[in-house]
C-alpha cells in the first residue's frame, strides 16, 4: 500500500537513497543493503511530517522494472492507513476522538509514527472510519 520506489546512487564511499515521490526522505548507507535499511527510517520520518502538517500522503508511483521499493514497518503502515482514510473522508482528529470515545492525546499517540500503539487501537480507529485492518505474512 505504501510501497515507494527508491533511487540508489553511488556517492563516493556511500550509496545515496532518494525517493522520487517523497523528496523529504533522503538517506545513505555504506552499501546498498545498509542504505535500504536506513531508507525505512527516512521514509517513516518524512511521512510523519505530512501527518503532523495534516497534508495528504504522497501517492507512490509505480516502480520501474528492476527498481527497488521501500515501505514503512507494519505498525507504522497501519497508522498511515488510518491517517489516509481520515484524509480521504475529511475526518479531523477531534471527530475521530469523538467516534472512538477517546481523549485527544490518545488520537495524537495513535497517529504518532514513533509511538508504539497497540494493534487493537489501530483496528478500532480503522473500524470507525469504515475500514478494516488486514494483517498477513507474505
Amino acid at each position: 500500500m505504501f510501497d515507494y520506489p527508491v533511487t540508489l546512487t553511488p556517492d563516493g564511499e556511500t550509496v545515496l537513497v532518494t525517493f522520487p515521490d517523497v523528496p523529504e526522505a533522503l538517506t545513505f548507507g555504506a552499501d546498498e543493503d545498509e542504505a535500504l535499511l536506513q531508507a525505512v527510517d527516512a521514509l517513516e520520518t518524512a511521512l510523519s511530517f505530512y501527518v503532523q502538517a495534516r497534508q495528504p500522503l504522497p501517492v507512490p508511483s509505480k516502480a520501474k522494472r528492476g527498481q527497488r521499493t521501500v515501505r514503512p514497518a507494519a505498525l507504522e503502515g497501519a497508522k498511515l492507513g488510518v491517517y489516509q482514510a481520515m484524509t480521504e473522508q475529511g475526518i479531523k482528529k477531534a471527530e475521530l476522538a469523538r467516534r472512538l470515545g477517546w481523549h485527544m492525546p490518545q488520537v495524537d499517540r495513535l497517529l504518532d509514527l514513533r509511538h508504539a500503539s497497540r494493534l487493537d487501537q489501530i483496528e478500532a480507529a480503522a473500524r470507525v472510519l469504515g475500514r478494516q485492518l488486514e494483517v498477513r505474512v507474505a
